[in-house]
């Protein structure tokens, strides 16, 4: 678990200290006192700081889903998309299914629009608990097209570089469409694939496995 110690003249101040650290308010979390402040016989001796241990309350499956879905309506309409959100528990995963006339153009082109959506909801909805979930946010079946369509470029780069012998690199992708890359090509047993770069988006390298 993770928690954070802070001190103060007062409770209420280590607290407020605790709760800048989050960013979160004192509800979402628990409070230990580690030290009262009292020192000396009876506190006659002079008064210490006060010092308290904080840590994230644990937030039930359901109310995650609930303020996810919640998180992400709010961004709809402040965008003015007229649009609906589904939400769906699915273990390690809350799939957000966006349904609207519009909803198309939330895509944005290679989906950056929708990943950017994904990306925001997810660390609103993350920090609020140590018990992660993956957001997903679809619209119109756009990730279950794009999987197929990144399965394909796989296949098909991996047999570029078994003909040529050079290793090729795909334009920067996010988490979910790099492990796409992976999973597809995990089992050829002449090809090799690593993801390079920092950030949020990084390329992905395919290379033939040297000895071969």
């Amino acid at each position: 678990m993770v928690f954070i110690e802070t001190d103060g003249k007062t409770v209420e101040d280590a607290i407020e200290k605790a709760c800048q650290e989050f960013n979160l308010p004192e509800e979402r979390l628990n409070i230990e006192i580690i030290s009262d402040g009292i020192s000396g016989l009876f506190g006659f001796m002079g008064r210490r700081k006060v010092k308290i241990k904080a840590s994230l309350k644990k937030v039930d499956g359901k109310e995650k889903l609930e303020n996810a879905k919640k998180t992400l309506e709010e961004i709809l309409a402040r965008l003015k998309v007229d649009a609906t959100v589904n939400a769906e528990d699915l273990g390690d995963k809350i799939l957000l299914n966006i349904n609207g006339d519009g909803s198309g153009l939330l895509i944005g082109r290679r989906g950056r629009t929708l990943d950017a959506l994904q990306y925001i909801v997810d660390k609103i909805v993350n920090r609020s608990s140590g018990d992660r979930k993956w957001i997903i946010i679809d619209t119109e079946g756009y990730r279950e097209r794009r999987t197929e369509s990144l399965k394909n470029l796989a296949l098909k780069l991996g047999e570029k570089v078994k003909r040529l012998g050079k290793p090729v690199y795909i334009t920067p992708l996010n988490a979910h469409d790099r492990r796409v890359i992976h999973m597809t090509l995990q089992d050829d047993a002449q090809l090799i694939t690593k993801s390079k770069g920092d950030g949020h988006l990084r390329k992905v390298v395919i290379s033939a496995k040297k000895g071969l």
